[in-house]
């Protein structure tokens, strides 16, 4: 009797557990109690402050349903950060804070931001993202397989090295630069007579340090929250080759486990910090007197500007690459590029 009335407790019990569940959006219970959000570089960084106010703003909106712990760093995609675009389509990260030049390696149009020299001003920028070049790129992030939903922005990449000041492609010959893993940036360095070196962005810093590479390039705001002045880097030139666009994306299965109210929650949260984090990322170049260059020179960096005829030097060198590139790219999407930024409001 004993061992009846102990089954009959344990079913009641288990009923009205159920019932419980069963009284429960059906939807919330497919929800993780938490989401893993890939990074890269840390929230020091204006590119991880991105993912920061994304996550936050997320919470809030939600009222903590969606709760998404931040993993600066490459320890989701097995120190390479080119794997980071497959790692969040196969489901391993469940959302991310991208790179465009990151994800170039699986997705080949996005080699359109990297193209040299392409986009001459910040005004160049919003035209692509913030256009119609904008949605195309993301409609082919979506065949790819992940749900993009906003815009960020890494910076214009400049040049640093531990050697001279650069203000011709002659001052690179043999230089030893450390490039991110994609073939267009070896090619652009390799025709600017310089030696591209591919490594992570973890590996670069104590690289820099023991002289095994003389120079990178990135954008300002890495350089100094990373306080490359530390690690050699005394030479600066402003040539602005190419900027770094974010995508804030999430993986899809992920995205389809949301309710549709959830979805839209995440995506205005996610617009919200892409316009915050663009705002981050352009802070002391865009005003006047350009104060965080003012910053840097106060750390016993020599900085070069290029003359327009200087630059266009570096364009006339890589222009063969640009031009192999834009078939590679995508020709339609490329000239679609250059007719936005050709007809952007400055």
């Amino acid at each position: 009797m004993k061992l009846r009335r102990h089954l009959l407790a344990w079913a009641s019990a288990a009923t009205a557990a159920l019932a419980l569940g069963t009284a429960m959006p059906a939807a919330a219970q497919n929800y993780k109690s938490e989401y893993r959000m890939s990074l890269v570089v840390g929230t020091a960084f204006p590119w991880g402050k991105g993912g920061e106010i994304w996550a936050n703003k997320v919470r809030e909106k939600t009222n903590g349903r969606i709760n998404i712990k931040l993993y600066p760093g490459v320890s989701l995609v097995q120190g390479d950060q080119t794997r980071e675009f497959s790692a969040l389509r196969q489901g391993v990260i469940d959302m991310a804070v991208g790179s465009t030049i990151n994800w170039s390696p699986q997705v080949r149009q996005l080699n359109l931001f990297s193209l040299p020299f392409l986009m001459p001003d910040y005004a160049a920028i919003d035209a692509l993202t913030q256009g119609d070049v904008g949605k195309q790129v993301f409609g082919i992030l979506e065949k790819a397989g992940v749900v993009p939903l906003a815009w960020g922005l890494n910076g214009y990449r400049e040049l640093t090295n531990s050697k001279h000041a650069v203000k011709t492609p002659a001052d690179l010959k043999g230089m030893k630069i450390r490039v991110v893993g994609s073939p267009l940036f070896l090619e652009t360095f390799t025709a600017l007579g310089a030696n591209p070196t591919q490594m992570s962005w973890a590996d670069a810093q104590p690289a820099l340090a023991s002289g095994a590479v003389d120079g990178q390039e990135n954008p300002m705001s890495i350089f100094t929250a990373a306080k490359l002045h530390t690690v050699g880097q005394k030479y600066l030139t402003m040539w602005g080759y190419i900027a770094d666009p974010l995508v804030f994306v999430v993986n899809k299965d992920v995205w389809n486990s949301w309710t549709p109210a959830d979805r839209e929650l995440v995506r205005q949260a996610a617009v919200e910090a892409g316009v915050e984090q663009n705002v981050i990322a352009r802070k002391g170049l865009v005003e006047p007197g350009q104060p965080l260059l003012k910053e840097i020179e106060g750390l016993g960096v020599q900085v070069t500007r290029l003359t327009p005829t200087e630059r266009e030097a570096f364009v006339k060198a890589t222009r063969p690459v640009y031009d192999k590139w834009k078939s590679q790219v995508g020709a339609d999407l490329v000239n679609a590029a250059e007719k936005a930024i050709a007809e952007r409001k400055k």
